[in-house]
């Protein structure tokens, strides 16, 4: 083997091992949102939340509710803390951002285009505790305890991947006369950098606490 190839090798190994250690070491760090696990069917999790608070946004596109959201946990709210950010991320009927943190988001009826976004706030902080945002856009959300179907998968998100597993948990919850109590949305757990097969998504939806 020629040094030049070699050496190409060599640096291309080294790349790819810390490419993996660094999806290792985001996804141990990352806080998760808590629940309980409570049965299995056909390869669909159900799961229990308990409540929850989100800081929520609206605006014209993802990015710019990004935006917003990040400058509350960033220590723009009326306590000037500094939020740590929580998996997993939430999406729901919009373009898709990676990142460590939760975040919800669905287009609003009055304009199709526009995003509702909210970010999870770690368990330590109730309704009363958390810091009030500043900006005047910004609200806190208390969501209360709800139950939740998921199916996971790994690799990048595109909408056919997306498409394809939603209407898989949706066929297995028919199937099963379960009732959806809201719209699927996109559970991501990881940075933009963790490698895709490291990577841990998951399509889920709320059902009736009944079924």
């Amino acid at each position: 083997m020629r040094p030049l190839t070699k050496t190409i090798l060599l640096g291309g190994g080294m790349i790819f091992a810390g490419w993996v250690g660094w999806g290792i070491y985001s996804t141990r760090k990352a806080n998760a949102v808590p629940y309980e696990h409570l049965r299995t069917l056909d390869g669909i999790e159900f799961r229990h939340y308990p409540q929850t608070v989100l800081v929520e946004t609206t605006a014209p596109n993802q990015r710019r509710a990004f935006r917003r959201l990040f400058r509350y946990i960033s220590g723009d709210n009326r306590g000037d803390e500094s939020i740590s950010m929580t998996a997993p991320v939430q999406t729901q009927n919009g373009e898709s951002i990676s990142m460590t943190a939760p975040v919800r988001s669905e287009t609003t009826e009055a304009d199709i285009d526009a995003v509702r976004m909210g970010f999870y706030l770690p368990t330590e902080y109730s309704p009363e505790t958390a810091p009030e945002p500043t900006a005047s856009d910004v609200t806190l959300v208390t969501e209360p305890a709800k139950r939740v179907a998921v199916d996971q998968f790994s690799w990048y998100t595109p909408s056919w991947r997306v498409e394809r597993r939603t209407q898989k948990l949706l066929s297995t919850l028919e199937r099963e006369n379960i009732e959806p109590a809201g719209k699927p949305y996109l559970l991501r757990y990881n940075d933009p950098w963790t490698p895709p097969f490291m990577r841990r998504n998951e399509v889920a939806v709320e059902v009736d606490e009944e079924s």
